[in-house]
């Protein structure tokens, strides 16, 4: 790392970098996919009588399992997305201030499209628009 770089925190996206963040995002795909399979049996071990209980409990089950892998699909859209940004070279820039995102940022979370500027600018755009 060089001093600037030490000094203001913003270490270089390196080939290493990149590696490491496309092998922890192949991973976190196989565990998500993993994720839907089970819940996916899971439901379908469930019986089709019973009385309204029953029937109102799978219900249940069956909206919570939609619901889980809604929020599954979509990361695993963040995933792929996140792939494709590697293999074209546009990996670990934000969409919002166009500047690298944070090393570190990038080690946790390595699907993320935004920097921490740039999370907190579109976080106060949605706010402005939500009401």
């Amino acid at each position: 790392m060089a001093k600037g770089a030490a000094k203001h925190g913003t270490e270089k996206l390196t080939d290493q970098l990149v590696k490491e963040c496309k092998e922890k995002l192949l991973k976190t795909k196989m565990d998500l996919l993993n994720r839907v399979k089970e819940a996916r049996e899971k439901l379908d071990l469930g019986e089709k009588g019973g009385d309204e209980a029953d029937q109102t409990m799978r219900l249940l089950a069956e909206q919570e399992m939609l619901n889980l892998n809604d929020r599954l699909r979509s990361q695993l859209f963040e995933i792929e997305s996140a792939l494709g940004r590697i293999e074209s070279g546009a990996f670990g820039m934000c969409e919002e201030t166009e500047e690298q995102i944070e090393v570190e940022r990038l080690r946790a979370i390595p699907w993320t499209r935004l920097s921490i500027e740039g999370a907190e600018i579109r976080e106060s755009v949605n706010r402005r628009y939500a009401r």
